[in-house]
């Protein structure tokens, strides 16, 4: 099988390093223009740079497109690689509003010998997978509750900018479309619990940012900002830096997330406490090599990342000994090897654990409502 890669920012050559651990060959990316497609096939060791879309499409070695492009292109690159008959990886959100996401599973079920997937691949951390198998299959108990958050702090100051917090860009919702939606897939991934019902209240903490007269890659703003003086201009923005939410499951538990990215010293944390009938779990993305596990009746205890003790279905999912950490680019590795096992014989399976179109569709949802609850200011039904 042989992969390509739309996007040479600051995700695509993630996707490009998880790609290849994952066993499948990377023919080619596609950048912006031909200088940046040239320049990363250069620095990442690939053999073919795309002029566009139309030159990728049309090579037929590629089985599989990853898109890691900004938020606005997904719906209509992902619809083209679906009509050109490949399968699909794309990197959240799937579209822009749930409109364009529909219109993506639809073609997507038309289709079904071709993979289409979205890359939550915070669900393969282990320990995560972990806690699904217990609470799946009822070790314990019925959940009551989920709270959690996911906070970050590269857009804390003003001066910080990068194109997702242009609406029009990254979509109308920000800090929950950006990162909330990791956590939301997260805990409907784990409980198996579906969300019927919303209470958000968001809060833009820099109506005005001071936009860098040339653009500054993901993550890299602070950096250019030490090394010598940027010539800004501001704009004025609407997308959330802040925000929390609180949520009805269908199961008549509850939950509530906060979401920022404006958190001093927080640099991508996502955090989840899940408590059930018979015990609790607590996990933090920073810590993901360890979960711990409350109880009413034993002492307290936490579970390290080792394959001997955890169960058959999670182990699979910790490719080292325990002690021997595993993180964040061994999420994509992992989530790449289910959806490849998948490509490989032309059809999706119903037990996978990667996200699909379905799923992809449901976070778009999720955020219209949470969006429109704002607006609002009151609790908003999902379905």
């Amino acid at each position: 099988m042989k992969a390509a890669v739309i996007g040479a920012g600051f995700i695509g050559p993630v996707h490009v390093e998880g790609i290849r651990r994952a066993g499948v060959q990377v023919k080619g990316i596609l950048g912006i223009d031909w200088n940046e497609s040239s320049s990363a096939r250069d620095k990442l060791g690939l053999d073919k740079a795309y002029t566009d879309l139309s030159d990728l499409l049309s090579d037929r070695e590629i089985d599989c497109v990853h898109v890691t492009t900004p938020n606005k292109l997904h719906y209509q690159q992902v619809l083209a690689v679906l009509q050109s008959g490949k399968s699909v990886i794309c990197e959240k959100p799937l579209g822009m509003n749930a409109k364009q996401t529909a219109e993506l599973v639809k073609e997507s079920r038309r289709r079904p010998n071709q993979v289409a997937a979205v890359n939550y691949n915070i669900r393969f951390y282990p320990l995560s997978v972990e806690v699904r198998t217990r609470i799946r299959r009822g070790d314990f108990g019925d959940v009551f509750y989920v709270r959690g958050s996911y906070t970050q702090d590269w857009l804390l100051y003003p001066d910080d900018f990068n194109w997702r917090v242009i609406a029009s860009e990254g979509g109308a919702t920000r800090a929950v479309g950006d990162v909330g939606t990791h956590w939301l897939d997260l805990v409907r991934y784990l409980t198996g619990l579906d969300i019927v019902e919303v209470f958000a209240d968001l809060r833009t903490v820099h109506p005005i940012r001071r936009r860098p007269l040339g653009e500054v890659q993901t993550y890299k703003d602070k950096e250019a900002g030490k090394a010598g003086k940027i010539r800004r201009k501001p704009i004025r923005i609407t997308t959330e830096d802040y925000g929390t939410v609180i949520l009805k499951f269908r199961s008549g538990a509850r939950g509530a997330l906060t979401v920022s990215q404006v958190t001093a010293g927080a640099k991508n944390r996502l955090e989840y406490e899940i408590g059930c009938a018979k015990g609790s779990f607590r996990w933090v993305s920073e810590l993901p090599n360890e979960v711990w596990m409350g109880s009413r009746e034993n002492p307290n205890s936490v579970l390290l990342r080792d394959p001997s003790l955890m169960t058959r279905e999670a182990a699979k999912f910790a490719n080292f000994p325990g002690g021997h950490n595993e993180g964040f680019p061994d999420t994509f590795k992992q989530n790449f090897k289910a959806i490849y096992a998948d490509v490989a014989v032309g059809r999706m399976s119903k037990d996978s654990l990667y996200a699909k179109f379905e799923d992809g569709h449901e976070e778009v949802v999720l955020c219209d409502a949470i969006l429109e609850s704002n607006r609002k200011k009151r609790w908003v039904r999902v379905r």
